[in-house]
């Protein structure tokens, strides 16, 4: 049987689109990442109880936000399905109900908010930092129905290969917060002084600024024209706001349960003492830079997966994952490589406390061994985004995080004594099994026929 030479060219011009895909998605996240960054600098040069106010007010707010985000994301799934099916008049229509849907997550976000602080005293946060932490809260509560618009619209462009908007808004949104966040903060140019609350309060007018510009660009450019996004008011419908429900809660379920795997961790350490909290959260830091690369690398997945289940390329389903997988596996291997050559330097960027620096060098190397594991798992788990099998990964997410991960971390950690480290390993074990787990699923599901995956 002769072999034909053209699958090997093929991949290699997959491998650029995704990781031209995957580029400003990249750079997306890191603005993100340098938004809590901002956030904190301005917060901890304002008094260290208006940086513990923040840090309780940013957890409040983003371990349930994971839910609404994970949820639209399945926005993305089915405009590429529609797009790759040159289907593109049936994308307009799907938007505006995502919209709906967005803005139900947005006001079920802005009640959590409002209630969550009452909550604060019970959890045992120090009496001195509730009144930052209610005020930080009660600030940004107003912007999250922004940010269940902008992220709407975001994964509607990223749909349709698009992926741009996505970083220059992430750095533009960083313009804005660094100096209302510094006004407000510290009471500048005739604003009074309000502390973790200003902060709040400039995060939500940076969101809504977002969100118009993303509204504005959308009704505007060149590329959406053909869609008429914005062409009529369509009332919400059930029947299109289920479906989105069915494919993208059990994603945002996934999403939390990641999540809330790597915050419990750091909840559990920082019973151990000051030194451990200190280290774990120094090298917990440096990993979601790395992941920032695989996550993005894994968004580009989704779409180029779901664009080939809509054009029905059996072939393409596969080869866009395995693009993905490419491109991964070789960013993991320089992560690893860096952290494992270059950890006491990172190390001593955040700290000169010896004992810190030597916990968090360890740690770093823990680190290192679960970056494979670690974009392996998010790049299936984006794959499968693709053909919108969602219900299954998620339960594998929840057995491989919290049947395996936490319970032998936990174990380990705290009841053998071996404290950090044992919890690292817990998250190794975790990460490896989803990995494994939603890297089977994909190879699995991507056998089927892609009329029975598509829309």
């Amino acid at each position: 049987m002769s072999v034909s030479p053209s699958p090997t060219p093929r991949i290699g011009q997959e491998v650029r689109a995704t990781a031209t895909l995957a580029l400003p998605l990249v750079l997306g996240h890191v603005s993100t990442g340098l938004i809590g960054f901002v956030d904190n600098v301005i917060a901890g040069h304002h008094a260290t109880a208006t940086l513990a106010a923040v840090t309780v007010g940013t957890a409040l707010l983003w371990l349930p936000m994971m839910v609404p985000i994970g949820t639209l994301i399945s926005l993305t799934a089915s405009v590429s399905q529609l797009d790759g099916a040159n289907r593109r008049a049936q994308i307009a229509p799907l938007f505006r109900q995502a919209l709906w849907l967005s803005l139900g997550l947005g006001v079920l976000m802005f009640a959590f908010l409002s209630v969550a602080p009452r909550a604060l005293a019970a959890f045992g946060i120090a009496p001195d930092i509730i009144p930052g932490a209610t005020a930080f809260l009660h600030g940004i509560r107003w912007g999250v129905p922004a940010l269940t618009f902008y992220f709407c619209m975001r994964y509607l462009s990223e749909g349709t290969h698009w992926t741009l908007p996505t970083m220059i808004l992430g750095f533009g949104g960083l313009l804005v917060l660094a100096p209302v966040g510094y006004v407000l903060t510290f009471g500048k140019l005739g604003f009074p002084e309000m502390g973790a609350g200003g902060l709040g309060i400039a995060s939500a007018l940076t969101m809504w600024l977002q969100a118009i510009a993303f509204a504005t660009y959308l009704a505007r450019a060149k590329r959406f024209a053909d869609l008429h996004l914005f062409a009529h008011f369509d009332p919400p419908r059930r029947g299109p706001i289920m479906q989105l429900l069915r494919t993208g809660l059990p994603i945002g379920i996934t999403v939390l349960m990641e999540g809330s795997l790597f915050i419990v961790t750091a909840l559990l350490i920082a019973r151990l003492g000051a030194t451990p909290a200190a280290a774990h959260q120094i090298a917990i830091n440096v990993s979601a830079l790395c992941f920032m690369v695989p996550m993005g690398v894994a968004e580009a997945t989704t779409v180029r997966v779901g664009h080939a289940v809509g054009s029905g390329d059996v072939a393409g389903i596969r080869r866009a994952a395995h693009a993905g997988y490419v491109i991964v596996l070789a960013t993991q291997a320089m992560s690893a490589l860096f952290l494992l050559l270059g950890h006491d330097l990172v190390v001593s960027l955040y700290t000169d406390d010896l004992a810190v620096a030597a916990l968090a060098g360890t740690l770093l190397l823990f680190a290192a061994a679960f970056q494979f594991p670690d974009g392996i798992q998010v790049l299936s788990a984006g794959a499968l985004r693709g053909l919108k099998d969602t219900r299954v990964p998620m339960w594998l997410a929840v057995v491989s995080y919290w049947g395996l991960g936490m319970p032998l971390g936990a174990g380990l950690g705290l009841g053998l004594g071996w404290g950090p480290q044992g919890m690292w390993l817990g998250l190794i074990v975790g990460l490896t099994a989803a990995a494994v787990l939603l890297g089977w699923r994909f190879e699995r599901s991507s056998r089927r026929r892609p009329a029975v995956m598509s829309a």
